[in-house]
């Protein structure tokens, strides 16, 4: 069964249009729901910034309440990397309806993303004709990284963020994202958080507030905004 992508959302403080779109992409078995009240934390220094929190388009596996981007029953990573590429699909097309109905460029929409979440944001935003402006990925992978090269079609800013006591995702993920985003050219940062397990801290929240911020920021607005 396939659900709509569209979640919760908070307006631009500035209460002018959305000068940036931030979308927020969450985990297995949870839903928009989970993560849009990080907005709240970055509300404040983006105010031109609207904020959304998709919702995955499939039923949670083992959660039927909750939703997934992508199934992991079968663990073959050429099964891993099909399901994603379904999941992108639909979202390339949901990101691409918010952005032409705000009349928004992509450079001022950033991707951020927990677990599930993650990879679809670095799958996505690694892959989008035009350069979006920013990925954060939280606990996530960069998910056949073998096929990167052939495939990167555009180089954002990233930033990646991994507790190093993460016992779903190990933090050796990091490392390895790192590397392939530095040898395909991708601005990259890391941020490793001290006896974090799956989950994002307080530091993190921080941490990607500021990178938002600092990347958006200087984007230019449209002319009509």
């Amino acid at each position: 069964m396939l659900m709509d992508l569209k979640g919760p959302s908070y307006a631009p403080l500035s209460c002018g249009k959305a000068v940036y779109l931030v979308v927020l992409l969450h985990g297995r078995g949870a839903d928009g729901d989970d993560l849009i009240d990080l907005a709240l934390n970055w509300q404040p220094i983006l105010p031109k910034a609207e904020f959304l929190a998709a919702h995955a388009p499939f039923p949670c596996d083992q959660a039927p309440q909750g939703r997934r981007w992508f199934s992991v029953e079968d663990p073959a990573p050429e099964k891993i990397l099909a399901g994603i590429r379904t999941a992108a699909e639909m979202l390339d097309s949901f990101l691409d309806d918010l952005l032409a109905k705000r009349r928004l460029d992509d450079s001022h929409l950033a991707l951020v993303g927990f677990s599930q979440g993650a990879i679809m944001a670095l799958h996505v935003g690694l892959r989008r004709q035009k350069p979006i402006g920013a990925v954060v990925a939280f606990s996530g992978v960069l998910h056949s990284a073998d096929v990167l090269e052939a495939e990167i079609r555009s180089r954002p800013p990233v930033l990646l963020i991994h507790g190093d006591a993460d016992p779903v995702t190990p933090v050796a993920s990091l490392a390895k994202a790192r590397a392939t985003l530095e040898a395909a050219a991708v601005p990259v940062t890391s941020v490793a958080r001290p006896k974090l397990g799956h989950s994002i801290d307080d530091e993190g929240v921080k941490l990607a507030g500021d990178f938002l911020c600092g990347v958006l920021s200087r984007k230019k607005a449209n002319p009509d905004q």
